[in-house]
């Protein structure tokens, strides 16, 4: 059904005369009588009777009327529902348990009145694609992975760099030492069921292994991080990495320790990524928002893998730039 006879249908009704109806619509008279004549013979009834005082709908079509009021109004939400400003901001976090989900929520505290519509993709590849296509409007990732560069456009803030703590049980030989340093990690098993190959974390803990020695456990099911501190909290072997900024709360006989790493501390590199000339303003505010409250990185000497780095170079808009090589 034509949208346009639909709504000059609607004008014609509402104003009772196809003259006001056309100064209303900014058409001619003859314009909106077209249309109307084009939307009667698509339905096969007459819609209006001509009267000496102007047009009245005749009973098809007081009974088309309130259906051409919903049309109408779809039509208005299905606009709004894309238009920048008129929609909601889409954003994309790992986890919204995770320490990027918290950053979406300090921004919600800090700009209630800007819309929020926070999805959960999986892998770095799947978050890029959606910010090139614009099924989201922004993704927070660890920028690349080996052998893999941001497509053209798209453009990157670094938001956090996260520090990782070792998260030992009491029985552990870690459990008591006021920190330790990645090297001392050699030989000691660090469980990580969800560190799935071919996403960005894998790449990182990949990195991390051939850098410091631990062996990254990821055999069996993930049952998920409650049933990992079960495992954890009882072995005197296991270990596995957690971030402060990470909500978690275990049962108090865990008695469970996060142990800071240090010479090097080892972060997780969080950028925000999207497409250059999204005109949302939500997106413009969510990057000055992150840009103005971004956590100071620990002190002392930091280690990141080479192709997690903050890019270098100019950055486009003064603020953000894209990926080295």
């Amino acid at each position: 059904m034509d949208l346009n006879a639909v709504r000059a249908f609607v004008a014609v009704a509402d104003a009772g005369q196809f003259r006001k109806a056309a100064v209303d619509l900014a058409l001619t008279q003859q314009a909106v009588s077209k249309r109307i004549a084009a939307l009667e013979k698509d339905l096969g009834v007459r819609l209006f009777v001509r009267t000496p005082h102007g047009a009245e709908p005749t009973i098809d079509g007081q009974a088309l009327l309130p259906h051409a009021r919903v049309l109408l109004s779809a039509e208005e939400r299905a606009v709004a529902a894309v238009r920048p400003g008129d929609r909601a901001l889409r954003v994309d976090v790992v986890g919204r348990r995770v320490a990027t989900g918290g950053l979406v929520q300090d921004f919600h505290r800090a700009h209630p009145e800007i819309p929020l519509d926070v999805v959960t993709l999986f892998d770095a590849d799947t978050a890029v694609t959606a910010v090139c296509d614009g099924s989201v409007d922004a993704t927070f990732r660890a920028v690349t992975m080996p052998g893999h560069r941001l497509p053209d456009g798209i453009a990157a803030l670094p938001v956090l760099d996260e520090p990782l703590s070792l998260c030992v049980g009491p029985g552990h030989p870690f459990a008591r030492a006021a920190s330790v340093t990645p090297a001392q990690l050699a030989g000691h098993r660090i469980r990580m069921p969800g560190n799935v190959p071919g996403t960005e974390w894998h790449a990182y803990y990949e990195a991390f292994a051939a850098a410091f020695g631990p062996a990254i456990d990821t055999v069996g099911p993930n049952f998920g991080l409650e049933a990992l501190l079960d495992t954890v909290a009882g072995s005197s072997t296991v270990a596995t990495f957690l971030s402060e900024r990470t909500p978690h709360v275990w049962p108090v006989g865990h008695d469970l320790r996060l142990v800071p790493l240090r010479d090097p501390t080892p972060v997780y590199p969080h950028f925000l990524l999207w497409r250059a000339g999204n005109p949302h303003p939500g997106l413009a505010a969510l990057r000055d928002h992150l840009a103005a409250t971004r956590p100071r990185p620990p002190r002392g000497e930091l280690w990141r893998p080479a192709w997690a780095r903050p890019p270098r170079g100019r950055p486009p808009r003064g603020r953000a730039a894209g990926p080295a090589a």
